[in-house]
């Protein structure tokens, strides 16, 4: 694989030749981004895949639904549908895409809605007769015909934007200068225990290669200390000497089997967002053997209804700051509070 991705240097060029005369047609307003009159927070970022922007749209529905009407938007990736669609009681994972599917269930409080066109989506939204009062746009960074009021660009630690290359030779959908559009970098997937000194380095690195002023943030992976079944709830100290299955069908697992495997466990991978088909879901219990099976919460939402419930369990997970979280929170929540007095 590396030595297909080092004979396709030249595509690569090419394709971030493409993306930044698009950028700059926007940049320019050669190509027209549209606003809302409403408060809009992107959360994207450069490569494909495995930043954490699940938890961190999480993150982002707590810190704000308490006091704001709520809306997500996403794309609704690998769904079997097209168009706006706005979740309700007979919505599912196929309908929706794993993730809004998962905030659907998680937040029923809030609207979740999803369309490939977000400015379509936003519109929709706003003609609701209870219109959202913030709208945050799930893995829209280079959306550029919407144009947010307040961008999150996400990069994981040991990934950084800044040492890739765009793709098919790298994962960067867009050139590293992209970053300059951000409000704020997030470098997701840090270890609990990174020094400031650590921290410092990976700011300035970030900054100086971007010459970019956004602020930057660390936070790291915050797992449940319980798993769940839609009836039962386990705690992770009770299983860890358990033999079972692990399962994910998600980007980057491997921190999810390292916190839960023992000696003698099986770990089953598919690739993210996978659909999971009839063959597989025998395939899983036979494998299981009577064991019970832990996946993920994304993978949950998409197994719960093709696997038995008394042996099918799920590990929550959620973003949080190493420090500086309230800098965070207040950040965000003046930007929202700001714009919404502006209306």
């Amino acid at each position: 694989m590396n030595f297909l991705r080092k004979i396709l240097f030249p595509f690569a060029i090419l394709y971030g030749f493409i993306t930044s005369i698009r950028n700059f047609l926007f940049d320019c307003g050669i190509l027209k981004s549209y606003s809302f009159p409403i408060p809009i927070i992107a959360v994207g970022n450069l490569s494909v895949g495995g930043t954490g922007k699940t938890p961190q749209i999480e993150y982002l529905i707590r810190l704000l639904s308490d006091k704001y009407q709520i809306a997500t938007l996403s794309r609704g990736y690998k769904r079997k549908s097209e168009g706006f669609i706005l979740a309700n009681a007979t919505s599912n994972a196929e309908i929706l895409g794993d993730e809004p599917f998962q905030f659907y269930k998680k937040f029923p409080n809030i609207q979740v809605a999803v369309d490939a066109n977000r400015k379509n989506g936003i519109e929709k939204l706003l003609s609701l007769s209870n219109k959202p009062e913030v709208i945050l746009l799930d893995d829209a960074f280079q959306h550029r015909k919407v144009k947010a009021g307040f961008y999150i660009l996400l990069t994981a630690y040991n990934d950084l934007f800044t040492n890739d290359f765009m793709l098919p030779t790298g994962n960067l959908r867009e050139s590293r200068s992209g970053a300059k559009r951000a409000n704020m970098i997030i470098v997701t997937k840090c270890p609990r225990d990174i020094s400031e000194l650590a921290q410092n380095k990976i700011k300035k690195f970030l900054l100086r290669r971007n010459d970019n002023q956004s602020e930057v943030f660390f936070t790291f992976i915050d797992y449940d200390d319980k798993v769940y079944s839609n009836n039962k709830t386990l705690k992770v100290n009770d299983i860890k000497t358990v033999d079972k299955l692990l399962l994910a069908g998600i980007a980057k697992p491997e921190s999810f089997f390292a916190y839960l495997q023992s000696e003698n466990d099986e770990c089953l991978i598919y690739p993210d967002h996978h659909h999971f088909s009839e063959k597989d879901s025998i395939d899983i219990k036979e494998k299981a053997k009577n064991r019970i099976i832990i996946t993920t919460e994304k993978d949950f939402v998409r197994l719960s209804e093709k696997l038995p419930n008394e042996s099918l369990f799920y590990l929550p997970i959620k973003s949080s700051f190493v420090n500086n979280g309230e800098n965070f929170d207040k950040k965000i929540i003046n930007y929202v509070g700001t714009s919404t007095r502006n209306r």
